[in-house]
């Protein structure tokens, strides 16, 4: 596996390493394999977060024992100092280790948050009490909203700066990439395949890594897709122009208004599991897998049309989409 700086850290990461959302889909005993079989590849950078249930500690049944193995970030939606100190002490105690190497500000989607965050009594004053007590190495910031990271990276503070990049979502990456670069800031890319929409793997991880990213954490939850990412890291090589063309094209039949399936956007009060919903829909109408689709849409103990348009998932949408009129739409085709 190829090894990458990670930014002014000096850490030596893994040009794949491993994104956690994923993991929260199996058992202990499957993400165990899964994260044994990672770091048995290469992988030595593994990222997580409070937010993803009980991704923490599934993934500490093993990092705990590798500890001199694999380099641990994680991340918290705290804002407060509180509420970020609590959060630091979880995590330790759910990844079974008594230091962090990178904690971050999870999901800084807008100015106020930011300012909140950077307050005295805000979330970033936890985070250096916690370097001083050495229970955290390196502090970052992760965000969907690449004009807010770019104001987060100009304030000095942070060593890593992590949002969406895959061949879709390029939008203000031209300005964010370059400023992390000249700060000697560590660059993270997440979403790599925009939630699943992706389809040809290999050539989305090869184009991330081609615009100098430290390291980039596609969710695995299943030891085949650990070999299938793997492999881009293990032979990093640039994409010939058949295979940019091949990306473009997909590209250009998904457009920007579609679900990544991050699923901030859950719990649905009504029940409704939106990002599964936007995914059939998306079989529906990209693939002319209609009848699939709607198999497959059936059994769901919510559907699209139990929506009572109470807003609250389109509040926590870090790409602004308009959910309660999609889920209309995939009401009319799948229903």
């Amino acid at each position: 596996m190829e090894l990458r700086q990670l930014g002014r850290t000096g850490l030596r990461v893994s040009a794949v390493g491993m994104g956690g959302i994923p993991i929260q889909r199996v058992d202990f005993r499957r993400a165990a394999e899964v994260v044994a079989c990672a770091i048995g590849q290469g992988v030595n950078f593994i990222d997580t977060a409070r937010a993803y249930t009980d991704s923490e500690a599934k993934l500490g049944e093993v990092l705990g024992k590798n500890r001199e193995n694999v380099i641990i970030a994680t991340k918290s939606m705290a804002r407060t100092k509180d509420d970020m100190t609590r959060d630091i002490g979880i995590s330790l105690e759910s990844l079974r280790v008594n230091y962090i190497d990178l904690y971050q500000l999870h999901n800084i989607k807008d100015e106020g948050a930011l300012l909140r965050v950077l307050a005295p009594d805000g979330a970033l004053s936890a985070l250096r009490e916690a370097q001083k007590r050495g229970q955290i190495r390196f502090v970052g910031i992760t965000g969907h909203i690449p004009a807010v990271l770019v104001k987060a990276v100009k304030t000095g503070e942070f060593d890593t700066v992590q949002f969406p990049f895959n061949p879709i979502e390029t939008t203000g990456a031209e300005e964010l990439l370059p400023l992390a670069k000249e700060m000697g800031i560590g660059i993270i890319a997440m979403k790599p395949f925009a939630g699943g929409a992706v389809k040809n793997k290999a050539f989305a991880l090869r184009f991330i890594l081609e615009q100098g990213f430290s390291t980039v954490i596609p969710g695995m939850d299943d030891v085949s897709q650990v070999t299938e990412n793997l492999a881009a890291g293990h032979e990093p090589k640039p994409l010939t122009n058949l295979e940019r063309v091949s990306l473009a094209e997909e590209a250009s039949v998904l457009g920007g208004s579609f679900c990544r399936r991050c699923e901030y956007c859950q719990p649905c009060p009504q029940g409704i599991d939106i990002p599964m919903v936007f995914l059939l829909d998306g079989y529906w109408t990209r693939y002319g897998l209609q009848e699939w689709a709607v198999d497959r849409y059936r059994p769901l103990k919510a559907r699209a049309s139990d929506c009572v348009e109470c807003g609250e998932c389109e509040s926590k949408c870090p790409y602004q989409l308009p959910i309660r009129e999609m889920l209309k739409e995939a009401a009319r085709h799948l229903e």
